[in-house]
């Protein structure tokens, strides 16, 4: 191999571990709280959808991780979904497994994109941030307004897809 290849492994490599580690601290931090649930799937994720853009809110499922839910909603059933529209909390999971990042998440660093911005707009209280150490166990669950007061910094980036 040559050093471009190798970085470019090396790249592919990482790009996979992060998503797999991202994805287990969501679901480890969905299974700390009781009344939290992952994003629906498939059907329940369409209906989840649709009605809330039948009372306006037009958001993406990848704009939250999870639900937080006082009781069981069957989310492939439209009508659950609308009687239990006005119970639930959207949440984003942040997720860190770094030794630099301090008690209180000093030193996090993470994204916060379009969708999700927009989503914390919309929803308003109903949307939250679930901020997750994996290290020592540190669950804060904040917002996006309180997250962008309390930033030392940002910067802005265009992600795109071809």
């Amino acid at each position: 191999m040559n050093p471009i290849e190798i970085i470019r492994a090396k790249r592919i490599h990482l790009a996979r571990l992060s998503n797999q580690k991202g994805a287990a601290g969501e679901l480890e931090t969905v299974g700390r709280i009781e009344s939290w649930i992952p994003r629906p799937k498939g059907l329940g994720i369409k209906v989840l959808l649709r009605e809330l853009a039948a009372i306006g809110i037009e958001i993406r499922a990848s704009s939250f991780d999870a639900v937080a839910t006082p009781f069981a909603v069957n989310f492939e059933d439209p009508e659950s979904v609308q009687s239990a529209l006005p119970t639930l909390t959207f949440i984003e999971i942040k997720t860190s497994n770094q030794a630099r990042v301090k008690p209180g998440f000093e030193g996090f660093f993470f994204a916060i994109t379009e969708s999700e911005i927009a989503a914390a707009d919309q929803l308003g209280s109903r949307h939250k941030v679930a901020l997750f150490n994996r290290l020592n166990g540190e669950l804060l669950l904040t917002n996006i307004p309180e997250i962008i007061l309390r930033s030392k910094s940002s910067t802005w980036q265009l992600s795109v897809q071809l």
